[in-house]
């Protein structure tokens, strides 16, 4: 099937025949499991890594402390404290050539725990967060929670947390007010039926015996300290995430769609991360660049705005052919980039909000999304058409189902990612991935094909941009 203008409207499940829609399937069990088990950015960069080494992926370091030399077709992955990582394939191609990069994020919004969170009152024993990018508050009330994260002690101990997601774990959550007595509540906006420092996960009730004060509070310690061997004091160093407890999930009675936690933005990042592994050798170096912090303006140092995409890239350099400023000036500015983050999928229960002829669609594929920002284009990418008309000629001959969109009505909204940040080396960036319902609540939805598409989107730009 060629994607010529008749065939954007089309649904993709529709070229596939009956024993390829179970490979689409089969594809989506990977992503589940991966879903499943990464929650976190933390969990993700280690299951990445744990992924990328079976593929034949060698760490960077060990190549800078040997001062080895990287050849073409070698693979190998850079670990920024373990929030971010680079994939590399080595290519035939001088570096000033520039680099083909995927670059996703793999933070999600969710809620944090304060640096001082655990507390009593009323005979309870809850923990104050912290929310974490942009949530409905309302939405995280009632549901089954789950903690994960990191301690650190004192002595660099470092103690990973993960309670809620086996089945014979208990879970947690925030609770809510009962119906009969929110009369108040109900006639509050949306933005304050629920408030930042309502959202205390309940964690106990029961009493350590022959406590007298705090006797709840001191039995969730006695518990944390049986099992995780960690002391109150031991949360001003921590980093422990309150998410959705669950497995992904098929979604819809066809189960054509997948319903998780963080699809925002780690669909991406998985069909990126599944794209490279099928790359085997290339002419140009190949990027899958995943990072966090994207959902709270890309900032720190594992966010795309810290220098260690542009110091790696400066490493690889040295590693292949011997590192110049104008090596690595070069070598970004004549790269090409496709920004893997998700877009909006057109909604029948709220169709005010879209413009139908400009808006994402369950099952036609992957998303195009030439400009992004909010309103007049504020804090947008806007990518050249030029790139645009190359990339359209790339997935029709890959045969990839492809559409274009925008987050919403003009004057409704709007939304950033990462593009913004690479375009400023001079690269070639535009936005791209898959469409959503639910974005950036507890529980989002997907179309099977539409992952599917944007994995071979993805694979297609590696092999010919």
């Amino acid at each position: 099937m060629k994607n010529d203008k008749k065939d954007l409207n089309k649904n993709a499940w529709n070229k596939y025949s009956s024993k390829e829609v179970e490979e689409i399937f089969e594809f989506c069990e990977g992503y589940k499991n991966f879903m499943s088990k990464c929650k976190t950015e933390r969990e993700c960069v280690s299951e990445v890594i744990k992924l990328a080494i079976a593929e034949g992926y060698k760490d960077i370091e060990d190549f800078i402390k040997e001062k080895k030399k990287l050849q073409p077709g070698d693979k190998v992955f850079a670990n920024n404290k373990g929030k971010t990582i680079a994939l590399f394939i080595i290519g035939n191609d001088p570096m000033e050539k520039g680099l083909k990069i995927l670059g996703a994020h793999i933070d999600s919004p969710r809620l944090d725990l304060k640096q001082n969170p655990l507390y009593e009152d009323s005979e309870l024993s809850l923990l104050d967060t912290h929310y974490y990018g942009g949530i409905k508050k309302y939405q995280w009330v009632t549901l089954p929670l789950a903690l994960h994260g990191v301690v650190v002690k004192k002595d660099g101990t470092v103690i990973d947390i993960c309670i809620g997601e086996d089945d014979n774990d208990p879970v947690v959550g925030v609770s809510d007010l009962l119906i009969h007595l929110a009369s108040e509540q109900m006639g509050k906006k949306g933005d304050k039926v629920v408030e930042g420092e309502d959202l205390n996960v309940l964690v106990g009730s029961m009493p350590l015996k022959g406590e007298e004060k705090d006797a709840v509070k001191a039995n969730i310690l006695k518990i944390l300290k049986e099992k995780y061997d960690f002391e109150e004091e031991d949360f001003l160093s921590a980093e422990i995430e309150i998410v959705p407890a669950g497995k992904a999930r098929d979604y819809g009675l066809d189960r054509s769609m997948v319903m998780a936690y963080g699809h925002d933005d780690r669909v991406c990042s998985y069909t990126s991360l599944l794209a490279m592994f099928d790359i085997k050798e290339t002419d140009k170096t190949c990027c899958c660049l995943l990072v966090d912090k994207e959902e709270v303006g890309s900032i720190g140092a594992t966010g795309m705005q810290s220098r260690f995409f542009e110091n790696i890239v400066a490493e690889i350099i040295d590693s292949v052919e011997g590192y110049s400023d104008l090596k690595l000036r070069r070598c970004l500015s004549n790269s090409k980039m496709l920004s893997s983050d998700v877009s909006a999928a057109f909604d029948p229960n709220y169709p005010s909000v879209m413009e139908k002829k400009n808006a994402a669609f369950f099952g036609r594929g992957m998303v195009f999304n030439k400009y992004t920002g909010a309103r007049g284009k504020s804090g947008c990418n806007d990518a050249n058409a030029e790139y645009m008309a190359e990339l359209r000629s790339i997935m029709e001959k890959h045969d990839v189902s492809i559409q274009t969109a925008e987050l919403g009505k003009v004057d409704v909204g709007g939304g950033g990612t990462i593009a913004y940040i690479l375009a400023q080396y001079n690269m070639e960036v535009i936005d791209c991935g898959v469409a959503l319902h639910n974005m950036h609540s507890p529980w989002e939805v997907a179309s099977k094909v539409d992952i599917f598409e944007t994995m071979k989107g993805y694979r297609a730009f590696l092999i010919e941009a």
